[in-house]
């Protein structure tokens, strides 16, 4: 690969660039063998695969456009639409994850603040919409790659998770509203040029069905290599377009990391090591190592190194909150809004740190007070 393309390569999967490094780094140490076999979670892979390509079909044909659109035209006071636009993001990234939230709804955010000329509160309401995508991915197990991981991984009951999960979720939906709340306001007519529809109805309805038999898998209802193949024999008939469009690199990080960390955990001195450093709290552990790889590696990487699964859950999704790489989604985010006409990336960055920080300190508290630091 020439140099040129591979730098290419490296910005655009920066994720997938460093996990493929740590595996092939770790090769060098534990030489490829019939274990590594036993790293692969294919469970997670197949979960994954089929997650990513019923929630393109949805996004394909128009439903959450749609469902932006009916929530936002008609007249609004400035501090609702700005709570309507933090909040869509909040309750989507449940179901669709907090990546594909800020893919649909930055944009919207964008697109209405312009119409209503208020394109000043760009950064404010961008920032806010990022925060609330990763806290609120963290309610379900399907909200974002760690939850789903660490849900399979522990085989844990949905009761055990929400019961876990309810009150940071109740906190960082009165945190990030009552933010979005605090400040004065206008009443503004918003409408849109083109109304959005769902240009296939039946097509939708067959994405619904496949995620409620996702949902059933991920709850150890129904066998994911029957997911897998109901899901593919679907995409064949129906949409063959679907496979390109999932996230294969996602996909293969998670098969470079889950390599590294088998390999990690097969070198005594670094095992003792780690083992002793999530030992003393896997909490914090998790909540620094999220600040540098990112959550979902954090996740991958520390699962092997306790039993914990609060505070290793709580670690991860609190932990998204912090650096721009504590989550990438947040990247995401910070790349439409570098896209705006007169964008100010310094002054981005700034309000991003200062709401990250709060929520940081804040949900880490409410973790000491529970026990888990």
């Amino acid at each position: 690969m020439p140099v040129r393309a591979l730098r290419a390569f490296m910005r655009r999967e920066p994720v997938l660039s460093a996990s493929l490094l740590c595996a092939l780094i770790s090769m060098f140490f534990v030489p490829p063998s019939a274990a590594y076999a036993e790293y692969i979670d294919t469970h997670v892979l197949i979960l994954l695969f089929c997650l990513m390509a019923v929630v393109s079909g949805m996004q394909k044909y128009g439903v959450f456009d749609l469902l932006a659109q009916k929530m936002l035209t008609g007249r609004h006071a400035l501090r609702t639409l700005v709570l309507i636009l933090t909040l869509l993001p909040f309750f989507t990234s449940m179901a669709i994850t907090n990546d594909v939230a800020l893919i649909t709804f930055v944009p919207f955010a964008i697109l209405v603040l312009g119409l209503v000329g208020q394109s000043a509160l760009l950064i404010p309401v961008i920032v806010l919409q990022t925060v609330a995508a990763n806290l609120g991915s963290m309610v379900t197990p399907v909200g974002n790659p760690q939850n789903l991981f660490l849900y399979a991984s522990y085989n844990l009951s949905a009761g055990s998770f929400f019961g876990l999960v309810a009150p940071y979720a109740l906190v960082s939906l009165i945190g990030v509203a009552a933010l979005a709340l605090c400040r004065k306001s206008c009443t503004l007519q918003v409408e849109f040029s083109e109304q959005k529809r769902i240009t296939s109805p039946k097509r939708v309805i067959l994405f619904a069905l496949l995620f409620v038999l996702c949902l059933l898998t991920v709850f150890h209802v129904l066998s994911d290599w029957l997911l897998l193949l109901i899901l593919c024999l679907a995409l064949a008939i129906f949409d063959r377009d679907l496979f390109r469009r999932a996230d294969y690199g996602l996909l293969l990080t998670f098969v470079c990391f889950f390599i590294f960390a088998g390999n990690i955990g097969a070198l005594d001195s670094i095992h003792t090591w780690l083992q002793n450093v999530v030992g003393r709290s896997p909490l914090l552990a998790s909540l620094a190592a999220s600040q540098i790889i990112s959550n979902v590696p954090a996740a991958v990487l520390l699962r092997g190194f306790t039993e914990n699964w609060q505070a290793l859950l709580l670690g991860v999704n609190i932990g998204g909150l912090g650096t721009p790489i504590a989550s990438l989604a947040s990247l995401i985010s910070f790349r439409f809004y570098a896209h705006t006409p007169d964008a100010k990336p310094g002054r981005y960055l700034a309000w991003f740190t200062l709401v990250n920080v709060a929520g940081l300190i804040l949900l880490t508290a409410l973790a000491d007070f529970s026990g888990y630091v």
